[in-house]
């Protein structure tokens, strides 16, 4: 089973160097939209790229880069009561507790808590819906053209959507600020609030685990968005950038990455000729 498994993966790659805007069966990718992108913007494989789909918490990552670009990591940031009643998973910040910039990245970006990028919107805009304002121009600022934000958290709260390809973009601008490269490389850290709370967080991002060339990546979910994921990984050509967009479970989502992690290290596909640039759909279809 497993010499049919390979062989069978050796031949889609194989169609993917041949035919490389039509890339692998989308079948054999079970997520909703993925895109696998080089650093020079060059899509490797797309699987509807250009679908509009929910983006859960990969939203984090627009609002880390929004907040970097105005406030120093280590300026303090006290949780307001709006943002300490946030729905989130643990640890949940209290109203009045104190933070810093730094902490809070680290909470967003590592384990995708919403009351965090709630209270950096806040500290960085006043108010949420201000600091939005400022996620989409962020978005037009990196060449993102097909993504809408609504919150700083990625919460099914108003119209918000983005692509693949838009997500492999952010990615790719995401990496450029050391302190988020830093942070979405961490499997773990400890955070004291200024109480003396001690907080331990280990990444949500099961592969850095996994893999000596995984620089870092950021995971997603809402019951609308299912699973999401994007990531970047070192290989011999470069660093590569893989977005994921509504896989079923969490498992078939590292499973997406990892077909999309073999498909494009292999050496045919990454010297392909064919490469393509990012195409926009005029239609931008959604799929459900």
């Amino acid at each position: 089973m497993k010499r049919f498994y390979f062989v069978a993966l050796s031949i889609s790659v194989l169609f993917v160097s041949a035919h490389p805007a039509e890339a692998m069966p989308q079948k054999r990718i079970p997520a909703k939209a993925a895109v696998i992108m080089d650093s020079s913007g060059a899509v490797l494989y797309s699987k509807y790229p250009d679908a509009r789909l929910a983006p859960a918490s990969t939203v984090k990552l627009i609002t880390a880069m929004v907040v970097i670009d105005r406030l120093k990591p280590e300026t303090k940031v006290v949780i307001s009561k709006n943002a300490g009643k946030v729905r989130s998973i643990q640890p949940r910040l209290h109203a009045d507790e104190e933070y810093t910039v730094s902490d809070l990245l680290h909470l967003a970006l590592m384990k995708s808590i919403n009351s965090s990028a709630v209270a950096l919107a806040e500290a960085t805009a006043g108010s949420e819906k201000d600091f939005v304002t400022l996620m989409n121009q962020k978005a037009k600022e990196i060449g993102v053209r097909n993504t809408l934000f609504a919150n700083a958290s990625g919460l099914p709260k108003g119209v918000q959507y983005t692509t693949a390809a838009d997500l492999a973009l952010i990615m790719r601008a995401a990496l450029s600020y050391p302190l988020i490269k830093e942070i979405l490389g961490k499997k773990g850290c400890l955070i004291t609030t200024s109480q003396g709370r001690e907080l331990y967080l280990e990444t949500s991002n099961d592969l850095l685990w996994r893999s000596d060339t995984m620089i870092g990546g950021k995971t997603g979910y809402t019951g609308n968005a299912r699973h999401c994921f994007v990531c970047s990984v070192n290989t011999e050509k470069g660093p590569l950038f893989f977005a994921i967009l509504g896989a079923r479970s969490r498992g078939s989502l590292w499973k997406s990455t990892l077909l999309l992690t073999e498909i494009g290290t292999d050496p045919n596909v990454a010297e392909s000729k064919g490469k393509t640039r990012l195409a926009r759909s005029s239609t931008h279809p959604v799929v459900k």
